[in-house]
């Protein structure tokens, strides 16, 4: 049994447990439980329309879902700020849309994400919230809620947590494909068998990605602000990796769309200035392939503005080492799934990022876990 100096790192060693007690809540073999397809029954919108209200991590699990759900379902969605949700209003004459409403939040009390919800009960919207606590009032003042199983999380940045968002969300797309007849039965176990597969990948990366991420951290302390990059459904992940490595080790960073780098961004990329590179790729996929091939371009058009890389890549992948000056390798993976395995060694950059500043990981400056409207002074 691994002793962890903190919470932060023992949370990320326990995300294939948490995934494997999250896919349990949902699956019995290759199928999803009869249970889990009658609780979603009554909460689609018969025009294909989600609205997606949450904030911080949560959010980049809905930018996650956005992709996913109009991927593989044709679903359109739409991802909003929960904190400007909140505030809009317009459940008057003027709102034409009727949307279901997915809100998301770990602790099922963020504030700006409980109003949101309840925004959307007073528009009449059908709700579904996806918390880690399953007595939360987000949990309970939603028409349905599909919990998680990550167990408690005690560090501020979320990490088991997030990983299981994605799992609940990639069954969520499951659901939603079956029910619109875009997913066979085949297609649906060849998904699931996928899915449960994930754990033990993960669990059998965890340890090379430490030692690599920990020598990283060290090469690259002095970086005054790092630029992350991914396109398609990995731009949350670069949005999630930028977060984290902020709330984590104070060391600034944002996260672009690979394809905006060079509308503006690049005027910052120096020696104290790193990119992250998201250049995995599903194979087997023609739409992965073309990001890929542009993210290739990229990269070389980087190394000849001398620009720092770190890469996240394929393990059978060659090309893209050649280009960057750090790459980091996951398995192959379908390109709905390839976001789970990508966010793990992100999460372990901004952990020993955090170590080298002297940052108490478990407990950044300003933040909480839940974020809560303040009682007014008296």
């Amino acid at each position: 049994m691994q002793n962890f100096a903190h919470e932060m790192l023992r949370e990320i060693y326990e995300q294939p447990e948490a995934l494997r007690r999250t896919l349990a809540l949902y699956l019995a073999g290759q199928n999803l439980k009869p249970s889990v397809t009658a609780l979603l029954a009554g909460w689609p919108n018969p025009a294909g329309e989600i609205l997606i209200a949450a904030s911080g991590s949560s959010r980049h699990s809905g930018l996650y879902a956005e992709i996913l759900l109009e991927d593989l379902c044709g679903l359109a969605v739409d991802v909003e700020y929960a904190s400007e949700y909140s505030c809009r209003g317009g459940h008057g004459a003027n709102d034409l849309r009727h949307p279901s409403v997915l809100v998301l939040s770990q602790s099922g009390e963020t504030s700006d994400t409980l109003a949101a919800l309840g925004e959307a009960r007073l528009r009449g919207h059908k709700t579904l919230a996806i918390t880690n606590a399953t007595g939360s009032t987000m949990a309970l003042e939603a028409d349905i809620s599909m919990p998680l199983a990550a167990g408690v999380e005690k560090a501020i940045p979320a990490t088991k947590s997030f990983t299981c968002q994605l799992a609940v969300l990639y069954l969520l797309a499951l659901y939603e494909g079956v029910r619109l007849g875009r997913m066979d039965a085949a297609a649906l176990s060849a998904h699931i068998e996928e899915l449960q597969a994930l754990p033990a990948r993960i669990e059998a990366q965890l340890d090379e990605w430490r030692e690599q991420m920990a020598a990283l951290a060290s090469k690259y302390k002095s970086a005054a602000t790092f630029l992350y990059l991914g396109r398609g459904i990995h731009y949350a992940i670069a949005r999630e990796g930028a977060l984290k490595l902020k709330e984590a080790s104070y060391v600034h960073a944002e996260g672009y769309p690979a394809g905006e780098l060079k509308h503006g961004p690049n005027a910052l990329v120096s020696d104290r200035v790193p990119l992250v590179v998201l250049a995995t790729v599903d194979r087997a996929l023609e739409a992965s392939v073309a990001r890929y091939e542009k993210t290739l371009q990229l990269l070389r058009d980087m190394r000849a503005q001398g620009a720092k890389v770190i890469a996240l890549a394929n393990a059978d992948d060659d090309e893209v080492a050649e280009l960057v000056s750090d790459c980091v390798y996951v398995q192959p993976e379908s390109e709905y799934l390839l976001p789970v395995q990508e966010v793990v060694p992100l999460q372990l950059f901004s952990y020993f990022m955090a170590l080298e500043h002297g940052v108490d990981v478990d407990r950044p400056r300003n933040l909480s876990k839940a974020v809560v409207e303040k009682a007014p002074a008296a």
